[in-house]
């Protein structure tokens, strides 16, 4: 069965309706209005399989901050409503990918409980117009909103555009892995029986 969330978040600050497909093709339309992170949802998307379609409108006459939070809100919340009671996904997932110069592990654990450890030292405040810290937020808003444990390190690294988009597409790969379904266990993959917190 084909698991696909929408959300749709309505604040002062931004308006966003995101549809998330988990079983997709690797499909992502839309925008947010940040060219960059434009770029990163769309890498994340194909590495990961999904289908994602965002309609963002942030207060970018301020700054990113609360397009690229808000949106890891509603991709978060979307991730956690599409894998539902989490019978037969593998729960965990990790990858190892290389970007160029940049080595990148990512770590997953749907756990339902939230923790974020991350290891990915940027030495530029911006990316062309887009603060580096922003990755951080976004990430840290997502896992708090998925309610998992994700863990990221770059393991050495020099141009900070590599830098990120490893992080990206590593994301992707290992998040794809873990909820992926597992044939040869059917059920919540915990002995509690669930993975609800």
């Amino acid at each position: 069965m084909t698991r696909i969330a929408k959300i749709e978040r309505d604040t002062t600050e931004t308006q966003i309706k995101l549809e998330l497909n988990l079983d997709g093709s690797g499909n992502f339309s839309g925008s947010t209005g940040v060219g960059f992170f434009d770029h990163m949802l769309q890498l994340f998307t194909r590495h990961g399989c999904f289908d994602l379609n965002v309609d963002v409108s942030g207060d970018l006459h301020v700054d990113q901050h609360h397009t690229v939070e808000d949106t890891g809100i509603c991709i978060g919340q979307a991730i956690r409503q599409a894998i539902g009671d989490k019978k037969g996904i593998r729960r965990y997932g990790h990858f190892t990918l290389p970007m160029e110069e940049t080595l990148c592990s990512t770590v997953w654990d749907l756990s339902g409980r939230y923790f974020l450890v991350f290891n990915a030292p940027f030495t530029t405040e911006k990316i062309g117009e887009f603060d580096t810290e922003l990755v951080e937020d976004f990430w840290q808003a997502l896992a708090a909103n998925a309610l998992c444990n994700f863990h990221v390190n770059i393991h050495y690294g020099r141009n900070n555009h590599h830098i990120a988009e490893a992080i990206f597409k590593c994301a992707a790969r290992s998040l794809r892995m873990a909820v992926e379904h597992d044939p040869r266990s059917p059920g919540v993959p915990s002995t509690k029986g669930t993975l609800n917190g």
